[in-house]
């Protein structure tokens, strides 16, 4: 298996959520009873599988394709029962989410919970937008816990304005909320395990409280985390986020301008944030492109391990291209 494969979206309803994947992405959004807060662009997990959008292998699961081409889809030494490790997901964030964290290693198993660094890349904000990641200056265990029984818990966090292709990396053990008028690309290690310890009062979708899980919260947060800062937008290609479980590079590109991937190196993930690319084989020319593919801004796409790749601009574009993770 040597060609692209894109997948099928799995949108979610959250209480935070609205229509923007809609309104700035161009997407066909589910009649829903509740507005929908994430697309699941790439997941390989019990609970849900991403199925091939196109081509060959159109309807079959992640997991089953895998399986039946473990080699070039992932390389020769990939254990075939091993999931694939990231998870890639759209946020729209209409509201502001709860204050949450996620288990690092050390606990996670204590917990009963999956550890979970991940990436943040703004693609579009509201003017005077902010993002909550890690403690302010100085604020200890003893004045976050008083802060949870008085409702005071935003002074002893650390919140910052954002603007579009902003990004930052949040590691397991970070507390963090995305603040309302964010619509942001999640690329993370492949885990659900979320712990909320704050929720701003609001309720669920079923108008009742939702769930806190403070004692875990408070085993899980990094204590000596302070004021983490973003990586700002830049029109310059670059490495944005680079860490045990990942690394993410910015690739810009002008009008005309050639992305390459060689075969046998390693599997990648390609995400068009910004302008257009046409997909082709890498033979030295771009014209002609497997299943006649255009990657649009919005698109998440998986490039195997066996497979060579040219990405051409069609206007400005910016990817971002996730590696390092097998």
């Amino acid at each position: 298996m040597r060609d692209i494969l894109r997948f099928e979206p799995l949108y979610q309803e959250r209480v935070w959520g609205g229509r923007a994947l809609e309104t700035a992405l161009g997407r066909k959004l589910p009649d829903a009873k509740g507005p929908i807060g994430e697309s699941w662009e790439i997941v390989d997990r019990p609970e849900a599988q991403s199925v091939v959008r196109d081509g060959p292998l159109k309807g079959e699961t992640l997991r089953d394709v895998i399986q039946q081409s473990c080699a070039d889809i992932m390389g020769p030494k990939w254990d075939v029962a091993k999931p694939f490790p990231i998870l890639v997901k759209w946020l729209d964030c209409r509201e502001r989410l709860s204050l949450q964290v996620h288990p690092p290693a050390e606990v996670a198993g204590e917990l009963k919970g999956e550890p979970k660094t991940e990436n943040w890349y703004i693609a579009h904000t509201a003017a005077d937008a902010r993002l909550i990641v890690g403690l302010k200056k100085g604020v200890t265990r003893q004045q976050f816990e008083k802060a949870i029984a008085d409702n005071t818990l935003e002074n002893c966090v650390h919140s910052f304005r954002v603007a579009a292709g902003d990004s930052i990396l949040v590691h397991s053990g970070q507390i963090h909320a995305i603040d309302a008028g964010n619509l942001i690309l999640e690329i993370q290690q492949n885990s659900d395990t979320t712990y909320r310890v704050y929720d701003w009062g609001r309720v669920g979708l079923d108008g009742k409280p939702r769930q806190m899980h403070v004692e875990q919260s408070l085993k899980s947060i990094d204590w000596d985390d302070f004021e983490p800062a973003p990586v700002r937008g830049a029109p310059t290609s670059g490495v944005i986020a680079d860490c045990r479980e990942f690394r993410i590079r910015r690739v810009v590109l002008g009008q005309g301008e050639r992305y390459t991937v060689a075969s046998g190196e390693q599997p990648r993930l390609l995400s068009v944030v910004s302008g257009t690319v046409r997909a082709g084989t890498d033979n030295g020319s771009a014209s002609r492109a497997p299943f006649g593919q255009v990657l649009e801004r919005g698109e998440n796409v998986l490039l195997p391990y066996a497979g060579s790749f040219a990405f051409v601009a069609e206007s400005t574009a910016i990817l971002l291209v996730t590696e390092n993770f097998a």
